[in-house]
């Protein structure tokens, strides 16, 4: 082991031993590790604070606490569980996963990178997080925590995403052979808490010493992040339509942006607003004052919200659709978007009523 790779991995291991947290999916010193609770939690908290993250992860075990039950779930519920965290394709690829791991390896994770990687959604970082944490394999593992605390480490001044080969290379030059998932750990901790984006806690960093970032005087200016390019801008059109306390709700398709999960009916979303294009009946629409703005990952978008209101003999609507209680609308698992858009509704109802 080389030098710098002894002395940092010493140094963070014995102030993780101090300082480390308590996480609910984090097994404590001296229990065993449980594979399927790492693999939630690292899949849950891509793009997710641990903040947000916990109480669903909670609620998740105690319905789903294993591979077999997650296996035997109905998709259904696993969206609207899943309603809010974003990244639905994750949801999927869960289920997808605990399938696999009841059907082709007895309901047992399997233990390598190379295996893990063949499991649906486990991407490279994930299968690494699972192998070292999991399994103590020695696995490099970098999430954007790391990522900042080894560009600093080593003064990477290469840009990201740019970065991402050199940061890796230096990442597994300090990786220990023992103890790999603390290591991860301790990085992901060090990365949360102390050197974090904006001001990093530098006087109370285990490995400051060994740090060229620090020694430079502005460790905060790395990692270097290329401009971003300005985000394409969609609108759309969303349907609230109403009968005897219940509104329209429909399965988005299972494949494409929140495939799976339970919304009120849309428009298209294009360039341009579509107004009552693609409504889900005849009925005399109102276009609301007010819009509902969401950001997505590769554009933003802007929604006209409509409402109408049909009795029930007049109710032709689509077929893959259900009429869900107004008052138990919180208890749909709607995607934020769609959350948001019933609770602008409601709002304006409620003004309307005043």
């Amino acid at each position: 082991m080389n030098a710098k790779r002894s002395s940092v991995s010493t140094a963070l291991l014995d102030w993780y031993d101090a300082h480390r947290r308590d996480l609910p999916w984090r097994a404590k010193p001296g229990e065993i590790v449980n594979p399927y609770r790492v693999w939630l939690s690292e899949v849950m908290l891509q793009q997710t604070t641990v903040a947000a993250v916990t109480p669903r992860f909670l609620a998740w075990t105690a319905r789903w606490p294993d591979f077999a039950s997650l296996a035997a779930a109905d998709d259904a519920d696993v969206m609207a569980a899943w309603a809010g965290l974003g990244y639905y394709a994750r949801a999927r690829n869960l289920v997808k996963a605990a399938k696999a791991v009841v059907a082709e390896h007895g309901g047992v994770f399997p233990r390598t990178e190379a295996e893990l990687r063949e499991l649906p959604g486990l991407g490279a970082y994930t299968a690494a997080a699972v192998a070292a944490i999991a399994f103590g394999e020695r696995a490099v593992v970098v999430d954007a925590n790391v990522e900042r605390v080894v560009a600093r480490l080593f003064a990477i001044e290469t840009p990201l995403p740019g970065a991402r080969p050199a940061i890796r290379a230096a990442a597994d030059s300090i990786t220990p052979d023992a103890r790999a998932g603390d290591f991860a750990q301790a990085m992901m901790d060090l990365g949360s808490g102390t050197c974090t984006t904006r001001s990093p806690k530098c006087l109370l960093c285990p490995i400051r010493e060994h740090c060229e970032g620090f020694r430079q005087g502005a460790p905060e200016r790395l990692p270097v992040k290329a401009k971003k390019a300005a985000k394409p801008q969609r609108f759309g059109t969303i349907f609230w339509l109403e009968r005897d306390g219940q509104v329209l709700l429909v399965r988005r398709p299972d494949t494409g942006l929140l495939g799976g999960m339970r919304a009120f009916p849309t428009g298209p979303w294009g360039e341009g607003p579509p107004g009552f294009e693609d409504a889900p009946a005849q009925a005399e629409w109102r276009m609301l004052d007010s819009t509902v703005a969401h950001g997505f990952t590769h554009f933003d978008l802007q929604l006209t919200l409509a409402v109408a209101t049909v009795e029930a003999h007049q109710s032709r609507v689509p077929t893959a659709s259900e009429w869900w209680p107004i008052d138990d609308l919180d208890t749909a698992g709607l995607p934020t978007v769609f959350a948001k858009a019933g609770q602008a509704i409601r709002n304006w109802a409620i003004r309307r009523a005043a």
